[in-house]
């Protein structure tokens, strides 16, 4: 492999993952492992494709961008790039940032479900029997018949869509930022929201964080889910009111089954821990074992668009 002081043009590639595990990466390219340690792996100025440590947070994955002046892309292994917006002003023109769709469905989708059928079944509940040494039969409500809304109806929502399939749900309702039409049925705009809550035993968000979108499941949004509906987040932590989320559950009119919170990491001591009603697992929807095979192909898949001089997928954002 050519060293930096052997190539007059800049060609590295910085990825997350050791490029000799990831096979068919194209050639051509100067491949450099860097998954946010302290040290670079090479001059960040040589960089032409910087795809971002995964879950390392936004200080860290900014750091070296104000030094990647001839970057031109930045692939994210999330779906949500929020926090690589800010970065976005230091990118040079014409810069690409893209995300992961597709990456996280399956994961995701998986625990949404797992989620749903958790907070139902009151597993919790059973979990915390059985620490006692307790056997306490109840019962419980079933997904079967169920209405589900999926606020949020990208490839995320549908792949939850996928395995709502076969529990016999009385209906699964779609919405998203715009209306369309789909093979399985319309989803509805935003704007209808306020109409479909009342009808949703089932809420599940899977929209990304927008301008639009934080905040948006507030004290009215909750108002109108019905009673005893169940709210579950595996979005974005800042599209819930903690607060009128939090009025809701101790009333006990409403249960939420969250992977995110705001705020996140969720400190000691919050009242969110310990509200009646509420299941939380600790912002795990992507990282499963799920995660590496499809991350590896994301990036090979990516790379060798960008290698060809092809049109990358995924693109989310432009820098001027």
């Amino acid at each position: 492999m050519a060293t930096a002081d052997q190539r007059t043009e800049p060609n590295d590639v910085w990825l997350p993952i050791p490029p000799d595990e990831i096979e068919g990466l194209p050639g051509g390219l100067h491949y450099v492992h860097w998954d946010a340690g302290p040290e670079y792996p090479a001059d960040p100025a040589r960089c032409v494709f910087y795809a971002v440590p995964y879950m390392k947070g936004a200080e860290v994955s900014l750091r070296p961008l104000a030094r990647m002046n001839r970057v031109r892309v930045v692939q994210t292994l999330t779906a949500g790039i929020e926090h690589m917006l800010p970065g976005l002003p230091q990118m040079p023109a014409g810069a690409q940032l893209c995300n992961a769709r597709g990456l996280h469905d399956a994961s995701t989708a998986e625990l949404a479900l797992t989620l749903i059928l958790a907070a139902l079944r009151d597993v919790p509940g059973f979990v915390r029997a059985q620490d006692a040494g307790e056997w306490r039969p109840a019962f419980r409500p079933a997904l079967a018949d169920k209405s589900v809304l999926i606020v949020g109806y990208g490839s995320i929502g549908s792949a939850i869509e996928d395995r709502l399939t076969p529990f016999e749900c009385a209906r699964v309702v779609r919405v998203a930022r715009t209306a369309r039409d789909t093979v399985r049925g319309p989803v509805h705009p935003l704007s209808d929201l306020s109409a479909l809550l009342p009808d949703a035993d089932v809420v599940v968000l899977a929209t990304p964080l927008t301008d639009e979108t934080r905040g948006l499941v507030g004290r009215d949004f909750l108002a109108r889910m019905k009673e005893g509906a169940l709210l579950v987040n595996i979005a974005r932590g800042a599209i819930v009111d903690t607060e009128a989320l939090l009025a809701e559950l101790e009333t006990g009119r409403l249960r939420a089954a969250l992977d995110v919170t705001d705020p996140e990491p969720l400190p000691a001591g919050h009242p969110l821990w310990h509200a009646p009603g509420v299941l939380i697992t600790p912002h795990v929807g992507g990282p499963s074992s799920a995660f590496l095979p499809r991350a590896k192909r994301l990036l090979r898949d990516q790379l060798t668009l960008f290698a060809a001089g092809e049109p990358l997928r995924n693109v989310v954002a432009t820098a001027d």
